[in-house]
Parts: structure tokens; C-alpha cells; sequence
């Protein structure tokens, strides 16, 4: 299990890296999601890196 935290804002960001943190959940500043661990979460993590903070669990 991967721990999501959105620790920077989407304002000013592209369309389709606010739409890849409202896929994984994410909607205010210190949001917190939990995710399995794949391929694709992976792929949208590493998209909008320097937005999120990832733990594992």
C-alpha cells in the first residue's frame, strides 16, 4: 500500500496534472489517499511528483 499526501497546490498546473491528482483522490492541500501499490498508480505518481509525498506502508 502506497500513502498519498498532496502537500503542494494544482493552482497554475497543467489540465492533465490536476486531472491526474483528482484521480488519485486528491482534493485539498494535506489530503491523504491510500492506494495499491501498481503500475498505473505508480505512472501517476511519477507524474505529478513534485506536487505529492509518498510513504509505504
Amino acid at each position: 500500500m502506497l500513502k498519498v499526501t498532496l502537500v503542494k497546490s494544482t493552482i497554475g498546473c497543467k489540465k492533465d496534472q490536476i486531472a491526474t491528482v483528482a484521480a488519485l483522490g486528491l482534493k485539498k492541500i494535506r489530503d491523504v489517499k491510500e492506494h495499491n501499490d501498481t503500475p498505473q498508480i505508480r505512472g501517476m505518481i511519477n507524474k505529478v511528483s513534485h506536487l505529492v509525498k509518498v510513504e509505504e506502508n
